[in-house]
């Protein structure tokens, strides 16, 4: 940062100086075009036990690995703010195999139109997948274990395009209403789902790799505060309906939530949660949950606003 001193001349008798002109050369404080944060976190768990271990239990070791980086921008009333959000987590079990835990590759970006100091017109584009295949394991009609593929990358994929309006009264809450959000779900070749699925794997024809809703509606509100020097809560829930079937079984609802602690420098405590409901997937209520200690990382360019 460059700073302009005043250069003061000797006093003189009777005479009072004037103060020196600031340099011809210098310049303002430069104006931070990009806003930009991230946190990462990497954790592992292991679980080794002797071949003469009496106590019982199995060899295990599992990982998680976690991102959100943002990049946001604003001039005058426009606004545009992008972010990426990752999760992924997996156990190896004797016995059992390699076993998925979490997984969540979210991508959003967003231009706003401010209409008042605490609404925005806007309109987004999001994506909502994951990275690696998923299993469903059970029995087969003779007992014996089996897994079945339920998912994979892209498989599914929701790809929403939200217009509407935002509100947001603080810097750490918003919520975007969007009476207008056409979505389009990509499952490619979802005949492989159909024997652990059911005939429509996601709403999805077999034969078809997507299924497009044009008449529909998005609410997705977001939280993202320190509720402490040393420890940050995080939420998304998106809610998502179809014009076309409009009743309360079938309005689709996600929740993410994140809960992180620092305890050192360098170390934290994580958990993270998903609770989804999705009548094309299924009729009950879904969630995973994880708990990790691990190594973290967080930077940002920029002094957080104080409201």
């Amino acid at each position: 940062m460059l700073a302009v001193g005043l250069a003061a001349a000797p006093a003189q008798a009777q005479t009072t100086p004037a103060p020196a002109a600031a340099p011809a050369d210098a310049q303002a404080e430069p104006v931070l075009l990009w806003r930009k944060s991230g946190k990462t976190g990497l954790g592992l768990n292991e679980s080794l036990l002797s071949s003469n271990w009496r106590g019982g239990g199995v060899n295990t070791i599992g990982f998680n690995a976690l991102a959100n980086l943002r990049a946001n921008r604003k001039s005058g009333p426009h606004s545009f703010d992008n972010e990426a959000d990752f999760l992924f987590a997996f156990s190896e079990t004797k016995g059992l195999g390699y076993r998925k835990g979490q997984d969540r590759l979210y991508l959003d970006t967003k231009y706003g139109r401010a209409i008042s100091t605490d609404w925005d017109m806007f309109l987004s584009l999001n994506l909502l997948s994951q990275f690696a295949p998923g299993y469903k394991y059970d029995k087969d009609a003779t007992g014996n274990e089996r897994a079945r593929q339920v998912s994979d990358f892209f498989a599914p994929a929701f790809i929403t395009a939200a217009y509407g309006f935002e509100y947001h009264p603080t810097t750490y809450f918003h919520v975007r209403l969007a009476p207008f959000a056409p979505r389009l779900t990509v499952v490619n070749r979802a005949d492989r789902f159909v024997a652990a699925l059911g005939d429509k794997p996601y709403g999805v024809n077999p034969g078809h790799s997507t299924r497009f809703e044009v008449l529909a509606a998005q609410i997705l509100a977001e939280l993202d505060k320190n509720i402490s020097p040393t420890v940050n809560l995080k939420a998304r829930y998106v809610l998502f309906a179809n014009y076309e079937h409009l009743n309360t079984q079938e309005i689709d609802h996600r929740l993410d939530l994140g809960l992180t602690a620092k305890v050192g420098k360098y170390i934290n405590v994580a958990l993270n949660g998903i609770a989804l409901y999705d009548y094309d997937q299924d009729s009950s209520v879904q969630f995973s949950q994880g708990l990790t200690i691990g190594i973290a990382y967080a930077f940002q360019n920029f002094v957080d606003e104080k409201k």
